[in-house]
Order: C-alpha cells, then structure tokens, then sequence
C-alpha cells in the first residue's frame, strides 16, 4: 500500500460548507488575511484546503471577550477537509478577488495552528480517493435522476454557471454521490460525514434513501 501524501503548512479556508472531491467553489476575497494567500495560490497553482466550520463565521467577527485574547471570535471547524485549486481568477477591483475553484483529495489534519494575523495553518496527511466503481443495476435510477437534472439546468436561462462540470461521470458511483451530495439541501454534519466515508458505493446508497425519503425519482 502506498504511502499517503503529507502536505506540511498548508493554509486553511474555514467555510460553512462542505467541498466533494470533484466538485467546484466560487469565492468572493475581500479579507486581508485571504487576499496575500490567494494571489500566490494562483500565482503557483498550490492548492489550499477548505474545511467545515463547526464554529464562528466565515469572517472574522471581533470579540473583545474572546478567549484567545486576540478580539476575535474564536473559530473551530473539522478535521477532514478538502484540497482546492484555483482555476479562474479576477480582481475587479482593490481588494475584491473572484475565484472558481476545483475540488481534489480530501485531507485529515494531523496538526493546527493559527498565525498572528487570523490565518489558519495545518500539517496534513492526504487521503486516498474514491475507487472507481460502477453504479450498480438496483442504484442506477439516482445516477439516470442526476442526468436528468443536469439537463434541465442545461436549458435554464442561467445554464451557463451550471453547478456540475463535465465530464459527467454517470457511471461512477463516487462521483454521482458526490455531486448528489453538494445539490441536496443536506444538514452540514450529514454532509461532513458522507464526505468522509471511504466506500463510495456506500455514499450512493444513503443519498439514494435521501431521494426516495425526498420523493425525487428519475
């Protein structure tokens, strides 16, 4: 078996969301704390890692009472999270980034830190991806219900940011789940924990009971 990927200070963008291997994230950076990161991830196309907060927000609150002594809110989020790439950038104006992103491997951080300025660094160790595996017979209607729905977005007025990218990998179970995961308006901890598990065929077959609970069928 191979060694896993260790990526050593990696810098972290807590969010209230969960990232799926494979899916896409747009951004809007206006804090400073983000802006100096962003400009070099595009600049060498390093990745940074998103990660689920499980408290404080997105953007930095002040608190005279914090804990940490710093007049910040404090933030806490998980420990397995989602690697980022950035693959469009803009700067319309100073201090105003645009970015789409492109999710890869998830990753479990070993060890934590924050810097002076708010910015959240880890050491982590990079998690295996899904294997390929095909959607079986019994599953294969949750896989014919996302075509559906890709070809409706299709045709909306507003297809152009479509949420789903090509290719379409209809016949992989991981990816199917995946992209099931990120368009149902799931609780953050269901979505956490479908993230996580490692058998993708698994991942299908909860969101395939989500659907059917949910009365959406092909």
């Amino acid at each position: 078996m191979p060694e896993r990927l260790v990526l050593t200070s990696l810098p972290l963008f807590p969010l209230n969301t969960v990232l799926y291997p494979g899916g896409t994230l747009q951004l809007q950076i206006f804090e400073v704390r983000y802006l100096d990161l962003m400009g070099k991830c595009h600049k060498t196309g390093a990745p940074f890692g998103v990660v689920s907060l499980t408290q404080g927000s997105e953007v930095r609150r002040p608190d005279p009472q914090a804990p940490s002594g710093d007049g910040f809110a404090q933030e806490a989020f998980v420990d397995v999270g989602t690697l980022a790439t950035i693959t469009e950038f803009s700067s319309p104006q100073a201090g105003l980034m645009l970015l789409r992103c492109t999710a890869g491997e998830r990753f479990r951080i070993t060890q934590r830190s924050r810097l002076k300025h708010g910015l959240w660094v880890a050491d982590v160790q990079v998690l295996p991806p899904d294997v390929p595996t095909p959607v079986p017979e019994d599953l294969q209607p949750v896989a014919q219900a996302l075509d559906n729905l890709i070809q409706r977005l299709k045709d909306h007025p507003n297809g152009q940011a479509l949420p789903v990218e090509p290719p379409y990998r209809l016949d992989d179970a991981g990816w199917v789940a995946n992209r099931w995961c990120e368009l149902l308006q799931l609780a953050p901890h269901l979505k956490q924990s479908l993230m996580q598990l490692e058998n993708p065929l698994l991942r299908l077959e909860l969101v395939g009971d989500v659907l059917n609970r949910s009365g959406i069928g092909p």
